[in-house]
């Protein structure tokens, strides 16, 4: 499908409109926007990985390094002219790198309205001006989150006075709903995640299934010099790290460049940090028993006569980008213990699911989003008065004005989504927010929106993510030792487990929402996979 560029551009002079004065609004409008150069690694001239700057992609669908854009309009509601400046190859380049598209071949591919070489750029935009003397000029913010503009537009555009203070506000406010086009690659993104999700849970069966038949694997110094080298069909997982490579391998096997943002992979309690992406400690092991011994086969990835693989859960935060696109999932699943959770985890897992459930449920247009984050909040102090981590004899409404549950659930529910895992947030959490108003009753503690990066009513077109999760973080826990709702008993029991986490992206429609996660949550099909009887 071609990239709707025209649309976009459409969309974002409407939100322009609504943010510009009065006086500027009945004038001819200009933005100018550069495109990502190829980066190199510090001191070398080798290149890293290219990925298109959003907005720019947003309004040109162009991937092209070393790119602009410049796009006109007589009016703030007239079609706007895009011109694209892409480079043109030259014979030196061609040994190292592959070229730019040549015109032709990019007018096949792009809608827009021209294309050009870049060294055209200063004369056309002159010519804009010359044409449109009055124009008012956008410019993204001048800052290193942007890429620079062209070298030679500040001389030509000495006598226009280019204004940053609007274009990225109507920019993310355009790109908060999202059009048919753009829920085509974000789907897809999802798809080939939700697989590569379960890839690695197939693995972590596959290892549980294996136990009895392990032979020393390729990173052993011992390695039989006769073994070939462990093929992708042998792969075992006993380190975050082999399961952010399988994960990653999962992807870009279907045609997925990019990951949307650094995988977090953390074994054990590593998983209650929520930005954890070291990704780079072995799971948990012990000492294998006599007992053990005799049970050999219900430990996955038992080293042969040495050790155990210890219950635990390995919590996978992960999503891919499909043209750019992102996706954005979380499941946490069982490791050790024959691939089943203990009974502690697998009390937090269904605990945490059915925070999820509720959320999805409730979701519709015009629901503020603060109203799902606070539903999470009910059921995890209902939750915890059963399980006995908070004194059933408290009152709900106390235990909720208290802000005890932040502790646990520090994060928000979810964020919106699209070109940037973490989307538009200039328009997802505006400063001011006037879609605020409410008293305190009720609404439990203030610190459960402290961290939302999504606080406005639902609209249809969004794409969000639902992301409940419990913790168990030292530091978290520290401000509540001493809470009169704990009982700490009880709570010991469960500090092991860590961190449960599980994330779905959803589409807001007209009468609800639609996951676009594929793969699946329930408990008895996660463990099911993980233990290798599915």
């Amino acid at each position: 499908m071609v990239f709707p560029s025209r649309d976009h551009a459409r969309k974002t002079l409407q939100k322009l409109a609504g943010l510009l004065p009065p006086e500027s609004q009945v004038k001819p409008q200009i933005i100018v926007l550069s495109g990502t150069v190829t980066p190199y690694r510090n001191d070398t001239d080798r290149e890293l990985s290219f990925r298109q700057e959003s907005n720019f992609y947003y309004l040109t669908g162009c991937s092209i390094p070393s790119s602009f854009a410049l796009l006109t309009a007589s009016s703030i509601t007239s079609d706007p002219v895009i011109t694209l400046f892409i480079p043109d190859a030259h014979p030196a380049d061609l040994m190292w790198s592959i070229p730019p598209p040549t015109i032709p071949e990019a007018r096949e591919t792009h809608n827009v309205s021209n294309i050009l070489h870049i060294e055209s750029f200063t004369s056309s935009f002159v010519s804009a001006l010359t044409a449109e003397p009055d124009a008012l000029v956008h410019t993204l913010p001048q800052t290193a989150q942007f890429p620079a503009l062209p070298p030679l537009f500040a001389g030509a555009a000495h006598s226009s006075s280019p204004v940053d203070a609007y274009l990225l506000s109507a920019l993310h406010r355009a790109r908060l709903t999202k059009s048919d086009a753009e829920v085509q690659r974000i789907r897809r993104a999802n798809e080939i995640s939700s697989r590569a999700h379960e890839v690695v849970m197939r693995v972590l069966g596959a290892g549980v299934r294996a136990a009895p038949l392990l032979a020393p694997t390729s990173r052993d110094s011992e390695m039989p010099r006769h073994r070939h080298p462990v093929l992708p069909g042998e792969w075992l997982i006993e380190r975050e790290a082999e399961a952010e490579a399988i994960f990653v391998a999962s992807c870009r096997r279907e045609g997925a460049v990019h990951q949307a943002y650094l995988p977090i992979v953390a074994a054990s309690t590593r998983a209650a940090t929520l930005h954890y992406c070291c990704n780079d400690r072995e799971f948990a092991w012990g000492p294998l028993s006599t007992h053990d011994r005799a049970n050999y086969v219900e430990f996955a990835h038992a080293t042969l006569g040495s050790r155990q693989l210890l219950p635990q859960v390995l919590l996978i935060d992960a999503g891919c980008e499909w043209d750019n696109y992102a996706s954005d999932i979380t499941r946490t699943m069982p490791v050790g213990n024959g691939g089943k959770f203990t009974p502690e985890a697998r009390a937090i897992y269904e605990l945490v699911l059915e925070m999820q459930t509720a959320s999805l449920k409730a979701l519709k247009p015009e629901l503020h989003w603060d109203a799902v984050q606070l539903l999470c909040h009910r059921i995890l102090v209902r939750g915890f008065q059963k399980l006995g981590i908070f004194r059933a004899e408290a009152e709900e409404a106390a235990i909720l004005a208290s802000g005890i549950s932040s502790a646990f659930f520090p994060h928000g529910v979810g964020h919106s989504l699209g070109l940037d895992v973490h989307d538009v947030p200039s328009a997802s959490k505006p400063i001011p927010n006037p879609t605020i108003v409410r008293d305190d009753t009720g609404l439990g503690h203030e610190k459960f929106y402290e961290y939302l990066r999504l606080r406005l009513p639902l609209e249809v077109g969004m794409v969000v993510t639902v992301e409940p999760g419990i913790y168990f973080h030292q530091y978290l826990l520290a401000g509540v030792r001493n809470s009169k709702f704990i009982d700490y008993d009880v709570l010991s029991r469960y500090e092991p487990v860590g961190g449960v986490r599980i994330e779905d992206v959803v589409l807001i429609t007209l009468n609800g929402a639609e996951n676009l996660t594929k793969v699946r949550s329930d408990v008895d099909w996660v463990e099911g996979v993980c233990s290798g009887k599915l």
